[in-house]
């Protein structure tokens, strides 16, 4: 069992940055493949970004390549996103996700493939 805690939502203006921390315990974190996911009201959750076990093999959806860094910290148990130039187009409730894995070259993408939630953190972008 899993447990995972987002932090480091909040207001930003256009442009502006934030990092989002998400906090595992339970189990190390270094046997799970990451993800962070986010949900704007009346939309799918959609797959951000996404990091294999050792850090190395990482996914960025095309509307944050550039702009959004995931890194992880195993030692602390501690996945985080780096999310810069923030447009009001990434307003959403962004969640962090973990799945065991075996692999060293996995990550996932689909929501439905992780097993592990946490409760979410608001980002909202103002104009």
């Amino acid at each position: 069992q899993v447990t995972l805690v987002e932090s480091g939502g909040g207001l930003v203006q256009a442009g502006g940055s934030l990092r989002l921390s998400c906090a595992t315990s339970g189990r190390t974190v270094d046997n799970y493949a990451v993800g962070w996911f986010r949900q704007a009201p009346g939309k799918e959750r959609e797959c951000v970004t996404a990091i294999g076990r050792s850090g190395v093999l990482t996914y960025y959806a095309d509307s944050v390549k550039g702009r959004f860094t995931i890194s992880r910290d195993n030692a602390k148990n501690t996945v985080s996103l780096q999310m810069n130039s923030l447009e009001p187009e990434d307003t959403a409730v962004y969640y962090c996700a973990a799945e065991f894995t075996r692999s060293n070259s996995r990550y996932y993408t689909d929501p439905h493939e992780y097993d592990y939630w946490g409760q979410g953190t608001q980002v909202t972008v103002s104009s």
